[in-house]
């Protein structure tokens, strides 16, 4: 899966350092990130280096902001803050979901792991106790309003991804209007007061109809692009196999002999693509 990027070693403890010429520079546009992709399809991120050169090139970019996120062994990675990188040399911005397909898995996790504290960082600029403008602690990874002293921290929400079985089939489904267009399995967020076997049961109901059972808890998977922490679970159909769809949610939903599921380009990175690998491998 994505943060399977053994041996190298993600170290998300933060530290209040400065880039150094080899550093590696997170740069996002939107849900876009500056990349260089090799004919071979790998990805490559910007270096500090480059970037300062990029800078002294363009003097009208104001001050820069560099923020440190994270390293995998001896490579740091820092957030590029404040001012918009234009396409250059053989680096163009890329969707999120367009890394994901890469062969470059490290570069992936990397990507969605800043993606994550992107969102955090932008979207907590200011206090949403008193309205003042945050600042940033530089002992640990927090956001604090030195007019009311409210202190944030990065966001995680847990959410159910369930492969629903019934005997020998699979439930699988597509999303109604998102970008991602594969078969997935279902999922939602977790709700104040539940436990995550009482989401799967909820999420399971509301979106397809049935009931299920036997619920077994399998790994879980850190997945940035949307802040999430997904929890997967595998469950079999108690009752009545008729599914009643919520169209607003799916555009497809429908039971799949494990020996005929539809197989789709997964480079290994998701959770639902191992599990639903899992169910396609299962013994007769």
């Amino acid at each position: 899966m994505i943060q399977e990027i053994e041996p190298r070693k993600l170290d998300n403890q933060y530290r209040n350092q400065k880039p150094k010429e080899n550093d590696l520079i997170c740069c996002f546009m939107g849900d876009k990130l500056l990349v260089e992709r090799s004919q071979d399809d790998e990805l490559k991120l910007l270096d500090y280096q480059e970037v300062m050169n990029y800078i002294e090139s363009n003097h009208n970019l104001g001050e820069v902001h560099f923020r440190y996120l994270f390293s995998i062994d001896k490579q740091s990675y820092f957030l590029l803050n404040d001012i918009e990188i234009t396409e250059f040399l053989d680096y163009h911005y890329e969707s999120l979901q367009s890394i994901r397909q890469s062969r470059s898995k490290e570069v992936c996790f990397a990507a969605f792991t800043a993606y994550h504290l992107y969102g955090w960082y932008r979207d907590n600029r200011y206090c949403g106790r008193c309205g003042n403008t945050m600042l940033h602690d530089e002992n640990e990874r927090s956001l604090y309003c030195p007019e009311c002293s409210n202190r944030i921290f990065p966001k995680i929400a847990p959410a159910v991804i369930v492969a629903v079985t019934k005997g020998d089939k699979l439930l699988l489904t597509k999303y109604n209007g998102r970008a991602y267009k594969n078969y997935a399995l279902i999922a939602g967020f977790a709700e104040i007061g539940e436990t995550l076997e009482e989401t799967v049961k909820r999420e399971v109901m509301e979106e397809v109809g049935v009931k299920v059972k036997n619920i077994t808890y399998y790994k879980n998977q850190p997945w940035g692009i949307n802040e999430n922490l997904l929890i997967g679970f595998f469950a079999e159909l108690d009752g009545d196999d008729t599914i009643s769809m919520d169209e607003n949610e799916l555009s497809l939903a429908g039971w799949y002999p494990r020996w005929d599921l539809p197989i789709e380009k997964d480079p290994g990175l998701s959770l639902t693509g191992e599990m639903i690998e899992k169910i396609r491998m299962m013994p007769k």
